[in-house]
């Protein structure tokens, strides 16, 4: 039975999303009470499954989410690449936890308290109790009240048919370690990373505010730490290791996959989904999302949405009111040796285009998609097309390298550089990205 990932027992409506993988499925560690998506949507994400490293590149609606329009200080151990990571003011008094030992009962020392529990009331729960209400987990990430959580947790992101604007939560609150509940303001969310962003009034609580970390130096095998609600049981840990990093994923909430989620076999369950992963200092480096499971229940493999990302969302939603993501209009196949020699490619590896979206920024730039599709090995792919090989001087190696360049580094309106063979031939060619469509349109070209 698929489930929306890590809310917990106050969910009331099904929001679970299968994402068929044989008997796995996919879920957010969310509800208790959760339903399979309608058959059609069930399929798109088998379809998307089978697509194995075929990556569509698009980038981000304007939903007109808002904010207050205040810049902010954040609690940042370490730079992000990214540069709207980079543009946050660092600051605060968390710091890294002394030491290199992993220390999970210092972390949760250090940490819980700027752990929080998140109710969602939908519909007309706030007023008679007829409604929905689900809960999840979210940190502290600034003493003016700013509070990380996944967008499914704030959001009807994932129930609804994918690509359609979500509705935001009627009313929500955030309860503290020591029991106190508080009212939050959504300020906004990013259904392409699932991230959602809350405030709180600094005066109604003490705030904790938790140090973000470095995702992009996370490392198969470092120890973590997870802190959440799984089931409703606030400020429950959990620790594990990385099992993998730069994991490419079924989107719960999105019609575009989930790049660079960091798989853990840390136990997360329904609840969890917003909570913090912590690395062996105490700074957080992603956050709690999914879970691919038999019964719906932890087993092993859990995901989490890399901090970088998060940052970078955040920043956009603390200075924008919303999130925008740059947009290619490609789709693009991973090459590998035998992929090469097979379809007479001229470099063993770079991201093959398959497709070229009609009037997007590709098709503008003059690039080319592949002829007719081939099965090889049980790999559906289209010989003939452009293959991308750099961008702006920065090597391509697979379909994801194409996906991270383009959302986490260039910006819509930007021009970047594509360096392609075209069968022998070396070119150059400058593309204006543009903005990421809520859903990516499909082209036979």
């Amino acid at each position: 039975m698929g489930f929306r990932g890590l809310r917990s027992p106050l969910r009331k409506r099904g929001s679970g999303i299968g994402l068929g993988h044989g008997l796995w499925e996919l879920g957010s560690c969310d509800d208790y009470d959760a339903k399979v998506r309608p058959a059609p949507l069930a399929a798109l994400a088998v379809v998307c499954a089978l697509l194995g490293s075929t990556t569509a590149l698009a980038i981000a609606k304007s939903t007109g989410w808002f904010g207050d329009g205040h810049t902010d200080t954040i609690v940042l151990t370490q730079a992000a690449p990214s540069p709207a990571a980079n543009r946050v003011v660092q600051g605060g008094t968390a710091k890294p936890l002394a030491g290199n030992d992993f220390d999970p009962a210092a972390i949760y020392r250090a940490r819980a308290t700027g752990v929080v529990t998140i109710v969602a009331l939908f519909g007309s729960q706030t007023q008679n109790g007829s409604g929905n209400a689900a809960q999840g987990s979210g940190f502290v990430v600034s003493k003016r009240g700013y509070i990380l959580t996944n967008s499914h947790v704030i959001t009807t992101a994932g129930e609804d048919v994918p690509g359609e604007t979500p509705e935001a939560a009627g009313s929500v609150f955030v309860e503290f370690r020591d029991g106190d509940r508080v009212p939050a303001r959504i300020i906004g969310w990013d259904v392409y990373d699932d991230v959602g962003l809350l405030k709180v009034a600094p005066k109604e609580h003490q705030l904790s505010p938790v140090p973000l970390g470095d995702s992009s130096t996370v490392v198969v095998g470092e120890p973590v730490a997870a802190i959440g609600s799984p089931f409703g049981e606030q400020n429950s840990l959990s620790v594990g290791v990385v099992a993998a990093t730069e994991r490419s994923i079924d989107s719960l909430t999105s019609t575009y996959d989930l790049v660079d989620a960091i798989q853990t076999d840390a136990p997360i369950n329904r609840g969890n989904s917003g909570g913090p992963m912590f690395d062996a200092r105490g700074r957080v480096i992603g956050i709690n999302a999914q879970i691919r499971s038999e019964s719906g229940n932890a087993e092993g493999v859990g995901f989490a949405v890399p901090i970088n990302s998060a940052k970078r969302s955040m920043e956009q939603l603390i200075e924008n009111g919303r999130v925008r993501y740059a947009w290619l209009g490609v789709s693009t196949q991973s090459v590998t040796p035998i992929l090469a020699r097979h379809f007479d490619l001229a470099a063993e590896h770079g991201a093959a285009i398959q497709t070229v979206i009609d009037g997007g920024p590709a098709a503008e730039a003059g690039l080319r998609g592949g002829a007719r599709e081939e099965d090889f090995r049980g790999i559906p792919f289209r010989g003939g097309g452009d293959l991308i090989v750099a961008i702006d001087g920065n090597r391509v190696s697979s379909a994801e390298d194409v996906v991270r360049a383009v959302t986490e580094r260039l910006f819509p309106g930007q021009t970047t550089r594509l360096t392609v063979l075209r069968g022998n031939e070396r070119l150059v060619i400058s593309v204006v990205l543009g903005d990421r469509p809520a859903n990516p349109p499909r082209s036979d070209r």
